[in-house]
């Protein structure tokens, strides 16, 4: 679709300039937002009775945004969300989300004068530009942050902190402990002996007395009880008597 643009459109053209764009982008955004009319005969013949004064209420609107743009141009605005460990938003933050904070700010600005390729996902600083004007863009910073404090932390940093860069001191910190209780334990595991060990070792064999003789050791020992006989060599020695009082 061709259009006659009313004003200078960011990577299209300046005022006046017939330009070729999608439909749905003339449609959606030109053409409701008074950007740019139709290229027909009609309008284009409008245009150019009306060029002039177009052009100046053009360098009027230039005039004011420039009025305000060193005290807009650098700002600095917080936006506080919830975000999981690595930083991840639950969500997003988009135009209208910053255009709010910057009003917040005490400079009122419209969702449409905020470009923003894709919308913020992630905590830390964000580098934004904001259109006071189609001819003057200023830059504005977006400090996302989980709490008040993690925004100051940012700023100071200069970027988002998170775990990773928490980590060395909490690690020295661990490990300073670990060493603190194996060496409190050690003392302790060297003095005894597990008792499975224990339970496992054989008993040692009391030790002979000295000028004690093999005799007098085997003398010590329990003596088997000799009133118990076997019973089949019991019975052979009566029947042995018997024949020897028959003779």
């Amino acid at each position: 679709m061709d259009v006659i643009l009313l004003e200078r459109v960011h990577n299209l053209g300046q005022i006046g300039d017939v330009v070729k764009v999608k439909p749905g982008y003339a449609r959606n955004f030109l053409l409701p937002m008074r950007k740019a009319l139709r290229a027909t005969e009609a309008n284009k013949a409008k245009f150019e009775s009306q060029r002039a004064q177009i052009e100046a209420m053009n360098l009027e609107k230039r005039s004011e945004a420039e009025k305000v743009k060193d005290k807009v141009d650098g700002i600095k605005v917080v936006l506080i969300r919830q975000a999981g460990e690595t930083g991840q938003l639950f969500g997003s933050v988009n135009a209208r989300d910053l255009a709010e904070a910057v009003t917040a700010a005490g400079f009122t600005i419209d969702r449409r004068q905020v470009i923003l390729d894709r919308p913020i996902k992630t905590l830390g600083l964000h580098p934004i530009r904001v259109a006071l004007h189609p001819e003057v863009i200023v830059a504005v910073t977006a400090n996302l942050a989980k709490s008040t404090e993690e925004a100051e932390a940012q700023e100071k940093a200069g970027g988002y902190v998170g775990r990773a860069e928490e980590a060395p001191a909490d690690i020295d910190t661990l490990l300073a402990e670990a060493e603190a209780a194996v060496t409190v334990e050690e003392p302790a595991a060297e003095g005894a002996e597990p008792e499975a060990k224990k339970a496992k070792e054989p008993k040692a064999k009391e030790p002979k007395a000295k000028g004690e003789t093999k005799s007098e050791a085997k003398a010590k020992e329990p003596k088997a009880d000799k009133s118990e006989k076997p019973e089949g060599k019991g019975k052979a020695e009566k029947g042995e008597g018997k024949g020897k009082k028959k003779g």
